[in-house]
C-alpha cells in the first residue's frame, strides 16, 4: 500500500475508533438540526470513517474508498462550523483548533481524492 494511502486509512481509523472510545467530545459537535440522538451520530459517523479506512486499505476498494473519504470530509464541514461557533469565546488554544479544523477540510478532501486515482 502507497504512503498516501497508510496515512490516510490511518487517521480514518483512529479517528472512527475514538467515536467509540470517546464520544462525548464528539457528540457536542453534531449540529443541533439534525434528528435523533447526538451519540446515534457520533456512533454512525465513527463507523463510517471506519469503513472508509477499510475501502482504502484495500487496493481493490481505494478508488471508491478515496470518493467515499471526500465526501465524508465534505459530510462532516457542518460540525466543524458548530465547533468554530461554539468555541468562539473559549480560550485562543481552543479558537485556533476549532478555527484551524475549517480551512483543513480542503486538503483533506484533495488528500482522499489523491488516494482514490
Amino acid at each position: 500500500m502507497d504512503k498516501q494511502a497508510i496515512g490516510l486509512a490511518g487517521l480514518l481509523a483512529t479517528s472512527g475508533t475514538l467515536h467509540f472510545l470517546v464520544p462525548r467530545p464528539f457528540d457536542s459537535i453534531v449540529p443541533r438540526s439534525l434528528p435523533g440522538s447526538r451519540r446515534t451520530w457520533t456512533y454512525a459517523s465513527g463507523a463510517a470513517e471506519l469503513v472508509v479506512a477499510a475501502a482504502i486499505a484495500y487496493p481493490r476498494s481505494r478508488k471508491i474508498g478515496g470518493l467515499a473519504a471526500a465526501a465524508l470530509f465534505i459530510g462532516v464541514f457542518p460540525a466543524n462550523v458548530k465547533m468554530a461557533v461554539d468555541w468562539r469565546h473559549a480560550s485562543p488554544a481552543k479558537r485556533a483548533i476549532a478555527y484551524g479544523r475549517l480551512p483543513l477540510q480542503l486538503p483533506l478532501i484533495a488528500w482522499a481524492r489523491r488516494v482514490g486515482r
